[in-house]
């Protein structure tokens, strides 16, 4: 990113590619403990020798789990602006699950952030929209697609 990204220019950045998070490590442990949490703890997940007897031949990553990777990718990323001093979840537009993701030995992470829409809420507040697409290492083309929305306030001037 060759500029900071800041609240009060991100509508002049609308389409524009933001940056890409660092990679994540996933294995089968969190696989399980995501299934626990969530009670979705289902074989095709949670269970790799009845796993091995599928189509894809291991356990795969819940979709929710990737999706729920997005605040810290959001940040890994470094796109925390920096006249701003925190975000609420605003919520999740398009999401897709676009290829299973098979943890086998365990897999790694990452997203392609881009920003699809800012708008200005008054009083220094904003409504940012990114586009996260996200890869697995040795996968070819992206896994999952989300439009993300965080409701920013601004730092106090």
């Amino acid at each position: 990113m060759s500029q900071p990204f800041l609240l009060s220019t991100a509508a002049g950045r609308v389409g524009e590619h933001l940056g890409i998070s660092d990679w994540v490590s996933i294995d089968q442990i969190q696989v399980n403990v995501f299934g626990e949490v969530t009670r979705w703890r289902t074989p095709g997940h949670c269970d790799p020798e009845y796993a091995r007897t599928t189509p894809y031949g291991g356990t795969l990553m819940h979709g929710f789990h990737m999706v729920s990777l997005l605040s810290h990718f959001y940040r890994d990323a470094g796109l925390w602006p920096e006249d701003g001093a925190y975000p609420l979840n605003y919520g999740l537009d398009r999401v897709r699950v676009l290829k299973p993701v098979i943890i086998g030995d365990g897999v790694r992470l990452r997203s392609h952030i881009s920003l699809k829409a800012a708008e200005p809420r008054g009083n220094g507040e904003h409504l940012l929209t990114t586009c996260h697409e996200i890869e697995a290492d040795g996968v070819p083309d992206r896994v999952l697609y989300a439009e993300y929305l965080t409701y920013w306030y601004p730092k106090p001037s």
